[in-house]
């Protein structure tokens, strides 16, 4: 799992900056699908690591995410600067909890079950509603 958002996020990063401003969006959308149908797919095992993996190498599962996601947001807001666009400074304290509030929303469809149709119509919802607030915290939109 950790490999698939790592290779999205660098794949991401690979594109030239006025593709990664007009495919941010939809990159991120495609990159949760694939890992909610991964999860999807290995349910038992996702909900042993989400809830009980206290004391185990999976524990920082989330916070290796957080992380990863992190440096990306930050990446991505330098090459918003590197295109003359102005970007206020994001405060580190509130875009770590920020991005762990959108990764445990994710996870949240595994740790409750919900079907597969449904955690689909969420990941969408969840991808337009972190998209929208982060380019608003990113001052890209009014």
């Amino acid at each position: 799992m950790l490999d698939a958002y790592r290779d999205a996020v660098f794949g991401f990063e690979t594109l030239p900056p006025e593709q990664q401003v007009v495919q941010m969006a939809d990159a991120g959308k495609a990159c949760m699908h694939e890992l909610l149908l991964y999860m999807d797919a290995r349910r038992t095992v996702f909900h042993l690591i989400l809830e009980c993996a206290e004391g185990t190498p999976y524990a920082g599962l989330i916070d290796e995410l957080v992380s990863m996601e992190v440096t990306a947001t930050e990446r991505y807001c330098d090459v918003l600067r590197s295109m003359g666009k102005t970007v206020p400074g994001i405060d580190p304290r509130l875009e770590h909890m920020l991005v762990t509030g959108m990764m445990n929303a994710y996870c949240e469809i595994i740790v409750h079950d919900m079907p597969l149709s449904d955690a689909l119509h969420y990941i969408e919802a969840l991808g337009d509603f972190y998209t929208a607030g982060w380019l608003k915290i990113m001052g890209q939109a009014s």
